[in-house]
């Protein structure tokens, strides 16, 4: 099923993403949930929002924030990014009544720059670890790209006995994103190899030009770079671990995740943009919704991989409804 933007007319999406902005910036009655205290060996308060760590069993501080009451809504952010990445989605959500949580995987962020672990078991232990922590219970997760490929690894090993009610993959790398001979529509393996070149040669450039041409669309022809969105990607990008960011790539493009899809018994939604230039969706999500027992696959002519910020407009609706559903 596609949906278009239904943007009312003449309000556009750099006035959206600006409002957003404003939105966030003035308090109000929409925030009035904030301020649930978790409690844990290392807490931060930042006003009435609570951010702390959880400590996994090797050590690892697995930031996060938790905001609210209400049902939980997780989500899992994509490479190299951070929790930040969710902003738009955690304040629409808690102005409607949800607890929304957000971690910073490990290496990334604010997370401890663990030597190690940087592969999609650990990522979904330390997910596990929080979820244990906070005692979640029927939570709802939500992933982008990497995160979303985290978010089947959780939901099929750890998800179960009540602990997740439904999962929502954005733009997301299941069920395997490189190219191989039971993959051929996948990427060849020189397209990963040239990310990790790019990294390891000038991390802080690689780390502009990505975010200002196809992670948001921003090269193509009649669409308007927005500065600020690729600050913020390069803001929450530099403040995370090279080497944990380098061997994520392996992780994001190597794993396999078919027996994942399988295996997971609650709803999930597939929401893919068709310009998705970063995760195409011929490979992905087109393929991921024939693995899935209970899947629902929403597509969007003309999005980028980076819609959930470009969009937010159209898809934190589209996200409550399946919610809701």
């Amino acid at each position: 099923m596609n949906e278009k933007d239904e943007r009312p007319a003449g309000i556009t999406r750099r006035d959206a993403i600006l409002a957003g902005a404003a939105m966030a910036a003035v308090p109000g009655a929409a925030l009035a949930q904030t301020g649930r205290h978790q409690a844990n060996p290392t807490p931060h308060s930042e006003g009435r929002r609570t951010m702390s760590f959880v400590t996994t069993q090797d050590g690892t501080q697995i930031f996060y924030k938790d905001w609210g009451s209400g049902q939980p809504i997780v989500f899992h952010h994509g490479w190299p990014l951070s929790a930040d990445d969710w902003d738009a989605q955690m304040l629409f959500f808690l102005s409607q009544g949800y607890r929304v949580i957000a971690h910073d995987r490990r290496g990334h962020g604010r997370s401890s720059q663990s030597p190690k672990g940087h592969e999609m078991d650990t990522y979904a232990a330390d997910v596990a670890a929080l979820a244990a922590h906070l005692n979640l219970r029927g939570a709802i997760h939500v992933g982008h790209s990497t995160g979303g490929g985290e978010v089947a690894r959780y939901v099929a090993r750890h998800g179960g006995n009540g602990r997740v009610a439904k999962a929502v993959l954005i733009g997301a790398v299941p069920p395997v994103m490189v190219k191989s001979a039971s993959n051929p529509g996948g990427l060849p393996i020189e397209v990963f190899d040239g990310i990790r070149r790019a990294l390891a040669a000038n991390r802080a450039q690689f780390f502009r030009d990505l975010p200002s041409g196809p992670f948001y669309g921003f090269n193509r022809a009649g669409t308007e770079t927005i500065p600020g969105v690729v600050d913020n990607w390069w803001r929450q990008g530099m403040t995370g671990s090279a080497q944990a960011h380098y061997e994520c790539i392996k992780a994001f493009s190597e794993t396999d995740f078919t027996e994942d899809l399988k295996a997971i018994e609650v709803p999930v939604l597939l929401m893919h943009g068709e310009d998705d230039q970063i995760v195409p969706i011929d490979d992905s999500a087109r393929i991921g919704i024939k693995l899935l027992r209970h899947g629902t696959l929403k597509t969007y002519p003309g999005y980028p991989h980076g819609m959930a910020t470009t969009h937010a407009d159209v898809i934190n609706p589209d996200l409550l409804a399946f919610i809701k559903g």
